[in-house]
């Protein structure tokens, strides 16, 4: 009985509150979109809101589940969890597809995703193995072990192909880079290949990862630029071809080199200059052939989104391959100020057809449009409790497992509601991932419940631990 008091006591009461705040609004938003009068009861599991209900009653129950297990079972059976749910991804390929992607398993008449359950082995297994090395004393192995824990399940989920839950999975990366886990060694290991070339060990761990993605978005900046001119009549001419604009990116990012470079390399190599210049064109130009490669490779409706959020489709797009985002901008603006009110939305409800799938990827449009501006202004600072309590928890752990799968959560997380919430407002391409506890679905729903259970059964236990 005592360690029953004990358990609940450290429980984190705000977050679960907030918890059953969230999916409540979610649940009553999914009644609303789907309303039909002849399965109008939440407990006819034959509407969408009937087996919304049943899902959040499930994953209630797995999250109570994984509470009462005791916290060390998951740090114990970390690698057979992971292996586990790649087996669920390598399975799922063998899977006749559903709308062009492999990533349902059919149990009777319901699916699960295995990408979204992968979220969590991955969490677990790379909390455990980044308790396990020494910070201070990184090696190239214990980097390229953490590096395969992440790019491993996201290899099989672009096979899928599921590109939302692979941007997801990218959050990982954060997460090494807040614990202290850099490329140093893999840096420094490249560049001990030039002799005389010689970087300061603190500054490549500081700044190299932000360095990275400048070098990413100048490369995707240049990808697509490459397709189109610029008009500038005030220069006195009205087109700039693009081969213009891609010698000006390389000019820019080799002066960012030659600058880092002067300041930062030791300054007795006299060759500093020419092998910083040959280390930035063949770092740009791998990165750009390898983000030209994965566009490519991408299906024709997502290489589309993504044109259209770059506005390099010059064809009228209202009613073609961009309605699903003017489409959720025109119903969430149609909410005004205060909204229309709650079951009257006429845009996003699932009979107008108006918005597709506005019971999942789009829940937010609806919502928008009964709640309006006020409304949704809520529920954003709802999420950004929620968020800023889990980076809290994640502060207090004693134990650097507890807090690496607490930030794990917590970005990943963020990445769902930052993402969803920038396709229903035109922000950011649609790639189709749901808000989190908010959506319908069961698979998005048993997943983040268990993920965020297994975070209160952490806290609630960090007074005990140790390490």
């Amino acid at each position: 009985m005592r360690e029953n008091e004990k358990l609940t006591s450290n429980v984190d009461w705000l977050l679960l509150i907030a918890y059953f705040v969230i999916l409540t609004m979610g649940v009553m938003t999914v009644y609303s979109t789907g309303y039909d009068k002849e399965t109008s009861s939440f407990f006819n599991f034959t509407g969408l809101y009937g087996k919304q209900v049943m899902w959040i009653c499930i994953s209630l129950f797995l999250g109570l589940l994984v509470f009462l297990i005791d916290s060390e079972i998951y740090r114990k059976f970390s690698i057979p969890i992971y292996i586990f749910t790649l087996l669920l991804l390598i399975v799922v390929l063998f899977t006749p597809p559903i709308n062009g992607a492999r990533a349902w398993l059919g149990i009777g008449p319901f699916g699960i995703q295995p990408a979204e359950f992968a979220k969590i082995g991955t969490a677990i297994l790379l909390a455990s193995y980044v308790d396990k090395i020494n910070i201070r004393q990184q090696t190239m192995t214990n980097v390229l072990i953490c590096l395969a824990i992440i790019a491993i399940p996201m290899m099989f989920i672009i096979l899928q192909p599921d590109a939302g839950t692979f941007v997801v999975f990218t959050a990982f990366f954060f997460v090494l880079y807040r614990e202290g886990v850099t490329f140093d060694p893999l840096v420094l290991t490249f560049i001990n290949m030039f002799p005389g070339m010689k970087f300061k060990k603190t500054w490549i761990g500081t700044h190299f990862i932000p360095l990275l993605f400048v070098l990413v978005f100048i490369s995707v900046f240049t990808l697509f630029m490459s397709k189109t001119t610029f008009d500038i009549a005030s220069l006195g001419f009205y087109e700039i071809p693009s081969v213009v604009v891609i010698i000006f990116s390389y000019f820019i990012i080799a002066l960012l080199f030659y600058l880092i470079g002067r300041n930062f390399v030791d300054s007795r190599s006299r060759k500093k200059f020419v092998i910083v210049i040959l280390l930035t064109f063949s770092l740009f130009s791998l990165l750009s052939a390898s983000i030209s490669t994965v566009f490519n490779s991408l299906q024709k409706h997502q290489k589309n989104r993504i044109e259209l959020l770059l506005d390099l489709n010059e064809e009228d797009q209202r009613d073609g391959e961009d309605y699903n985002r003017n489409r959720a901008m025109t119903a969430v603006g149609s909410g005004g100020l205060l909204g229309k009110g709650y079951n009257k939305a006429t845009l996003s409800s699932v009979k107008s057809k108006h918005v597709p799938e506005s019971e999942t990827d789009f829940i937010f449009c609806p919502f928008a449009e009964e709640w309006g501006f006020v409304g949704t202004a809520v529920l954003m600072g709802l999420y950004l409790f929620f968020l800023l309590r889990i980076i809290n928890i994640a502060e207090r752990q004693r134990s650097t497992y507890n807090r690496v799968y607490a930030y794990s959560v917590g970005m990943i997380l963020f990445y769902h509601f930052a993402i969803n919430i920038g396709m229903n407002i035109g922000l950011v391409p649609i790639i189709g991932i749901p808000l989190p506890f908010f959506s319908y679905g069961g698979s998005s729903m048993m997943s983040f419940s268990v993920m965020f259970f297994i975070l209160l059964k952490l806290d609630s236990q960090r007074r005990d631990t140790l390490f």
